[in-house]
């Protein structure tokens, strides 16, 4: 048996101003994605689902090739440039044949210069080079689903854990199923829909609910026959016809039970609508009421700028106020400040620096504008920014943060680094020398999945809205391509 390996993952902010070049996707080993003996080293034994696929195919004594392993932290809309170079890497690899099987490992937010279906773009090129392989996909939760993302597959899973704890888990239910299909013992049949409406990304944890309940649910069917089912959140900044909810579910040979239970979950997530709505608090009543929390580590939350939303990690807000109000044993990750890093590392460990950080990236498409800040302190740490993530997200695979420094001020020790990570590992921070256990406050940009890695360490939690490239209030993003009415957008709907 042969079969063929790809990954291309990027979550598409369409009102963020990062750009998505190619070397976005290099994953920190240079100017272009790995491919091959690369891409296999960088992902085997790695808590993802290329490293899932990687298991499936070695166990089934399977020859395989891993054409590329591309991913890139959220951003603006994928450069076309980039975009056909990936794409063109996997269908030309496709259109040699001889392959068993396809295995891909996708997002299913991306939106490039030119396609607002990145994914489904892909999979027509696939398939018009090659109309019958089978083809298993593993997606995000985070997928926003057009037609062709799932009719022109096999089998289709997406991640039922948000914190993203079970990316293998999902390679490994769309592997597994896949290859039953490969060998004929299952003949899948897919039925898919959408709901008109726009979940909060701050309402979407399958830690808490609705979504709790309804991804049990899910994962429910799948112990009791269904091959896979999916429920997808969807990706709320994202300004394209499809963004919000939708359900796949996947059966054996059985139409019928596969509408079935997709109807169930709709309904489940419908009902709950009005539970995934998310109210925004002052940010100064956030820091003064975190203020009063004497017990830590406290974790707050600037999740305006969460770089895994396609944030530029660039905003003040914030950090600003934590100054303004006097917070003490502070640890705040991070500001990225690719100048500021520089200056500090010209400095060196232990010397004074006056560093005006933030407020440097324009955000033409957002409502709220980040003012710089002047830090005053000491150069605690200097690092590469390099680590692994010790899990449970991602476990053993490669982060980088580019360049990166802690700068102490005495009471907040500010994280600058070069390249966008969202804090979900606890590497993050001990790789630059902070300890967040020591810490009475932890400003984290991070919306959920700083749980992952850290959700235990926290005594409580304050969210905070500051300004960032992912506004809590969605109103406030000028929707112009978004399929209307939606909930909550249109409150009236009816459906």
């Amino acid at each position: 048996m042969r079969l063929l390996i790809a990954m291309m993952m990027h979550e598409t902010n369409t009102f963020s101003p990062v750009p998505t070049d190619l070397q976005r996707f290099a994953l920190g080993l240079g100017q272009l994605p790995p491919q091959g003996a690369l891409a296999v080293q960088a992902y085997r034994n790695t808590g993802t689902a290329t490293g899932a696929f990687i298991d499936l195919a070695e166990a089934a004594g399977a020859d395989f090739e891993l054409v590329i392993a591309a991913h890139a932290a959220p951003s603006g809309p994928v450069h076309d440039e980039a975009y056909d170079v990936m794409a063109s890497t996997i269908v030309e690899a496709v259109a040699k044949g001889g392959y068993d099987g396809i295995f891909l490992d996708l997002h299913g937010a991306m939106v490039t210069q030119s396609f607002e279906d990145g994914e489904g773009e892909l999979l027509r090129r696939i398939r018009a080079v090659d109309p019958l392989t089978p083809m298993g996909i593993a997606y995000d939760m985070h997928a926003n689903v057009y037609a062709d993302m799932v009719e022109l597959a096999q089998v289709v899973a997406g991640y039922h854990t948000y914190p993203h704890v079970d990316m293998f888990e999902t390679g490994m239910r769309a592997g597994r199923a896949l290859l039953r299909c490969i060998s004929g013992e299952v003949r899948p049949s897919t039925s898919w829909a959408r709901l008109p409406m726009i979940p909060h990304i701050m309402r979407q944890s399958s830690l808490d609910e609705p979504n709790r309940s309804i991804q049990a649910r899910a994962q429910q069917m799948e112990k009791e026959g269904a091959l896979s089912a999916s429920v997808f959140t969807g990706f709320p900044h994202a300004d394209i016809e499809n963004a919000g909810l939708s359900v796949v579910v996947v059966t054996d040979n059985n139409p019928v039970l596969a509408e079935k239970l997709r109807d169930e979950l709709l309904q489940m997530a419908w009902l709950s609508r009005s539970e995934w709505v998310y109210p925004v608090e002052p940010l100064a009543e956030s820091v003064a009421r975190a203020k009063t929390l004497t017990q830590g580590p406290v974790v707050l939350l600037d999740h305006y700028d969460n770089a895994a939303s396609g944030g530029t990690m660039d905003t003040t807000a914030v950090l600003a106020e934590v100054l303004h109000q006097g917070l003490r044993n502070v640890a705040f990750f991070a500001i990225f400040d690719p100048q500021a890093v520089q200056q500090a590392i010209q400095a060196g460990v232990g010397n004074t620096v006056s560093l005006t950080v933030g407020g440097k990236l324009k955000m033409p498409l957002m409502p709220h504008r980040s003012e710089p800040v002047l830090l005053n302190g000491v150069v605690k740490s200097i690092s590469s920014g390099k680590y692994i993530a010790k899990g449970p997200m991602s476990k053993g695979a490669r982060q980088d943060m580019g360049a990166s420094v802690v700068i102490d001020t005495g009471h907040v020790e500010v994280a600058l680094i070069s390249r966008h990570v969202e804090p979900f590992d606890v590497n993050a921070l001990i790789s630059l020398g902070i300890d967040p256990t020591q810490k009475q406050y932890v400003v984290l940009k991070s919306r959920v999945h700083w749980r992952a890695g850290m959700g235990e360490l926290a005594k409580a939690v304050v969210e905070c809205a500051g300004a960032g490239a992912c506004t809590s209030d969605y109103s406030e993003l000028d929707f112009k391509r978004l399929r209307r009415p939606i909930y909550p957008l249109d409150l009236d709907l009816q459906h």
